[in-house]
C-alpha cells in the first residue's frame, strides 16, 4: 500500500489538512476538493484510486457525487468512502446500501482511518 491517489472531497479545512496530512504519511498522493461538483471533475481528470467523499457538501452531496460517478465508466469502479458527522449506526448501513465502499465518522479516529483506507484500497479487483 502507499503511493496510490486518494481524491479527498471535504468541504472543512481543517478535515481535508487531516487527511491529507495522514495518507501523506503513510505514502499515499493527494488531491482535494471542496465541492462534489469539482471532485467529479478531478476523478474523471485524474483516475485516483480511491475517493474519500464528504456526505454532507455545499451544492451537490456526497450521495448524488457517487451516484454520478458510478453512472460513468470512467468513474464508477473508483472505491469511494462516505465522510459523515454522523455516528448513527443504520448510517452505516444506509451508506453501504447507497453503494459507498467505506464509512468513516467524524471526528475522524486516525488508527480507524487508516485501517479503513487499507481495507478499502484491498478491495480492488474485487
Amino acid at each position: 500500500m502507499g503511493n496510490e491517489l486518494v481524491l479527498i472531497i471535504e468541504d472543512n479545512e481543517k478535515n481535508r489538512k487531516l487527511c491529507r496530512d495522514v495518507l501523506q504519511v503513510k505514502g499515499y498522493k493527494t488531491v482535494e476538493s471542496e465541492t462534489a461538483e469539482e471532485g467529479l471533475k478531478l476523478a474523471a481528470e485524474r483516475s485516483p484510486e480511491m475517493i474519500l467523499m464528504d456526505i454532507q457538501l455545499p451544492g451537490m452531496d456526497g450521495i448524488t457525487a457517487l451516484k454520478q460517478l458510478r453512472s460513468d465508466p470512467k468513474t464508477k469502479n473508483i472505491r469511494v468512502i462516505a465522510i459523515t458527522a454522523s455516528a448513527m449506526t443504520h448510517n452505516r448501513q444506509t451508506m453501504l446500501a447507497e453503494g459507498f465502499d467505506g464509512y468513516q465518522t467524524k471526528p475522524i479516529s486516525l488508527k480507524e482511518f487508516l485501517s479503513e483506507v487499507e481495507k478499502v484500497l484491498g478491495m480492488r479487483g474485487t
